[in-house]
This record gives C-alpha cells, structure tokens and sequence, in this order.
C-alpha cells in the first residue's frame, strides 16, 4: 500500500530490505533463514509491529510489476492475456505464449508469483509468532496479527489458485530451522483448510472496513470476499451462498458511476471498493500504470493531461462485439479514440476497427490529473469490490438452487441497470443454464480488466477450450495449472512433484 496512507513511511527501508530478500529467494528456495533482518534490536515496540506488518502489504504488487499491477507478470494481465480478455500488440513473443497457454517451468511469468509469494509467506509465519512477543496495547496486537494471517491465507490463496496445493510451513521454527526436511506438497484439502483457518482468525477480529490512514488494509469484508471467492472455485456453493450473504450485511453499495471505481475519485475508497491498492505516483512499487500499457501513441487527452502511452493491450473485437452497444461501461472501453482536435475545435477521433487495430483500446482507468507522473499514476487498483461479490452470489444461488431465484435475479440485475444502464432481466424467465450464461457475459462486462477472468474461465470448464478456440496447439487440461519452478522440484530431490504434464 502507499506508504504515506499506511503511515510507514519512517520504515521504508524494512520493506526494501523484504525485496531484496524475495529476490534472492529466487536463487535458492529449498534453504533460506527467515526473518533474519529484524535484528536483536527490531520486533520490541508497538511501531516495529505495524512496520513488520506494512512490508508485508508489498507482496500485493509483487514488489513492482507483479501482483495487481500491470506489467506481464501481473495477476490482471496474466487474467486477461491467457483468455479472451486481451491480446497484445507487443512483438514480444512472451504474449503469444500468455495467450496459446504454451507454459514451461523455465517461463518467467510461470514462475514469478510463486518465487514472489513463496518465500514471503514464510516472513510472515515468522511475524507471527514476533509480533506476539511484543508488549504492547492488546488489541492493536491482535490486529496486527489478523492482518498478518489474512495476507498469508490471501497470497497461499494465489499460489493455490495458480499452483494447486504447495508446502507452506505455518510453524516458524520449522521456516527458521534449515535442518527441517522439504516439505511434500499437501493435499487440496489441507491446504484450502488452512487458508480457510487462516482467514477465519483475521475474521473474527478485523473490522468491517479500513478508513483513512488505514484504508488499503484487509479487513473483515475484504477476508470474506477472498473466502467467497475461494468456495467458488471449490464449487462450494452453499459455502459461498453463506459468504456472500454475509458481505451484503456489511453495508457496501454499487457507485452510481461504474467508471468514479478507476478514475481519481476511487482515493480513499467508495461503497463499492472493498479492497484497493493504493497508488502514488512517486512510489517505486505501488503506482498504476495501467493506461501506458492500454493507451495508443496518438492517443491525446481532450483536457491537456500528459501521457506516455505504449499501446499494447487490446480487447479482441469478437469480445468486444459482446458488448450491448448501449451499455454505459464502454464509455472506458474504445472503438473511436480522441488523437486531437479538427480545426474547428472539434475532438478528432480514430477508429481503431476502421484502421485494421487488432482490438478495442481498453482505457478502464482514468488519467491523473495532479499530472505528477506520466508514467505513473495515483489512481487507486481496485483489488475486490461489490459488483464482483453481487455476481459471484447470483451464480452460486443459481448453482445451489439448479435455477435462479429473486435474490439473484436482484444481484445481476443491480449490477447491469445500474453500472450498464440496460434493462433488467424478468424474473422466471430464465433456466439455470441460461441464468449461467447471461452471469458469464456481466462479469465480463462488468470486471475485464480486473484479474478475474482467468479464475472465471477455469470455474466454468471455458479456460482450455478458449485457447483451442483460437488455435492453439498448446492447450490442454494440464495448462489450468501453472508448473512450479524447475529449481523448486530439483533441489527437493523429487519430494516436491512437479504439476502433471510439465518435464
């Protein structure tokens, strides 16, 4: 999180310090001594605990170009570039095997999340059990702690989704101990239980929402969307029925402005954000640069702003073509793009179809208009929000009850009438195959762009045929998982397995 909202600022060298140690957890991963940089002197007050606590907010963005930013090892392009989502312009042939799910063990955006989040899983187990020993004010200690077991249940929850089951040790003597033997990957169900412990604690302590110098911090809400969002996966409907249930009681709303969630007006939160990251634009780590990898070089702002646009993703038209051309969320979704103005002072347009583009121009986020950085941004990432939960609760009701009730002919049509400003759908008159359906195109509609269609895909059996589809000769059901890294199996000497189908 920004380090001025989160007010660690006087600790900013702890959290270089957490990056450069990931980095070179990279080199070896099967022996590394945890923790080793609090020094004797580190872990004795209130303050080293809420620093502790804030360097491992740093894993959300990976430690720059990861996590929820934007860049090709990130959770929302890898979400978008291995599905129908987004293509690239780039000639880089990295792209074209994000799309064709040609994936190895050798692939850097294969790899990179669990070289990232492994190891800091493993400082934060050792937090743990530190910032228990200090004395300090009980209550802001059991926070500290909560939000300690949420971010490792929230990035173990990564790893799953993108990994299957992967050995974590929660005993930090066992993570300190370089004598303790590799652990074998667990099985699915011991490593969702643990996520669910883990989450369960920090429940049952956080608060409902973070606000003001707090704000970008998990809370109560934000825990039970990562749960809802894991019992979906599971296909756990009448869990995840219960979940989101429980987050409608926790008082968010949809913004009436679907773009007011990615443009400036998101700093500091909304009824909607129920997690975001917060972004400066001098930060080196949490800042977006979303729209220098979205926008077209000729793209030029109509109210003077500064940009550095590289042009490289693009929403394929057959997506694209999805879209009610009446529906108010392509307002940040382009065919006709402003590159000037006519002599009369008019806003000169392109057509990006006309002009042989390969896709839409995906803008999502608005510009910022302090123009402090053109490549960087204080736009907020928004990481879950209520739209998302108000549609994963409308499919599962629809999964649970073989059909859709009231509720959820309520949760979808919230969000399309709302956000999209079309007419609802009528209750009764949709099956439950139809129901599925017409959720499969509001999250697109709705959340492209935000790092959920890969998950999306998987749940509904789509991820590999989207791929054959589009003619690749890679694809197959070994490619929902990604491979570990190849010196991840070596030096455990076959305790850990590779994923099926990956040499």
């Amino acid at each position: 999180m920004n380090t001025k909202k989160i007010s660690y600022t006087g600790y900013l060298f702890l959290a270089m310090i957490v990056i450069s140690c990931l980095a070179s957890c990279e080199k070896d991963l099967a022996n590394k001594t945890y923790g080793t940089f609090s020094g004797d002197n580190f872990f004795k007050t209130a303050a080293d605990a809420k620093a502790a606590v804030s360097a491992m907010y740093t894993g959300t963005m990976e430690g720059g170009n990861g996590g929820w930013a934007s860049a090709d090892p990130s959770f929302r392009a890898q979400a978008s570039q291995t599905t129908d989502e987004m293509i690239c312009n780039w000639a880089d042939p990295l792209w074209a095997r994000l799309n064709t799910l040609n994936f190895t063990p050798d692939f850097y955006d294969n790899t990179h999340h669990y070289t990232q989040l492994m190891p800091m899983i493993s400082e934060i187990t050792v937090y743990i059990s530190k910032v228990n020993t200090i004395a300090m004010e009980a209550s802001l200690k059991n926070r500290y702690i909560a939000e300690l077991k949420a971010l490792r249940a929230y990035y173990s929850q990564v790893l799953y989704l993108y990994y299957g089951p992967v050995p974590i040790r929660l005993d930090a003597a066992q993570v300190n101990n370089l004598s303790s033997p590799v652990l074998p990957r667990p099985t699915k169900d011991e490593m969702v239980n643990n996520i669910i412990n883990d989450f369960t604690d920090a429940i049952s302590v956080l608060p409902n929402a973070f606000t003001g110098a707090d704000y970008g911090r998990f809370s109560k809400a934000a825990c039970y969307t990562s749960l809802l969002k894991l019992y979906m996966q599971e296909k756990r409907w009448a869990d995840a029925v219960a979940t989101g249930e429980k987050i409608k009681t926790l008082g968010f709303s949809l913004t009436p402005k679907y773009a007011d969630n990615f443009n400036i007006s998101n700093k500091g939160g909304n009824s909607e954000l129920i997690l975001a990251i917060v972004c400066s634009p001098t930060s080196n780590v949490n800042y977006n640069d979303w729209l220098n990898h979205a926008l077209p070089p000729d793209y030029v702002d109509t109210t003077g702003i500064p940009t550095d646009s590289w042009g490289g993703y693009r929403m394929p038209w057959k997506t694209y073509d999805k879209f009610d051309q009446h529906d108010k969320r392509l307002g940040v979704l382009l065919q006709k793009y402003p590159v000037g103005f006519n002599a009369n002072g008019t806003v000169k347009f392109r057509d990006a179809r006309a002009g042989g583009d390969i896709g839409a121009v995906p803008v999502k986020f608005g510009l910022d208009p302090s123009k402090t950085n053109s490549d960087a941004s204080s736009v907020d990432y928004p990481v879950f929000r209520y739209a998302d939960v108000e549609l994963l609760l409308a499919e599962a009701l629809n999964e649970q009850n073989g059909g859709p009730n009231q509720e959820a002919y309520d949760l979808i049509n919230d969000v399309r009438t709302t956000h999209g400003g079309l007419p609802a759908y009528v209750s009764g008159t949709l099956n439950h195959d139809q129901f599925l359906a017409k959720i499969q195109n509001e999250r697109l509609f709705e959340l492209w762009g935000e790092g959920v269609r890969r998950d999306d895909l998987i749940r509904w059996g789509l991820y590999i045929k989207r791929a054959k589809d589009d003619g690749s000769t890679f694809a197959d059901d070994n490619k929902i998982l990604y491979p570990l890294p190849r010196n991840v199996v070596n030096q455990s000497n076959g305790i850990i397995k590779q994923n099926p189908g990956y040499n």
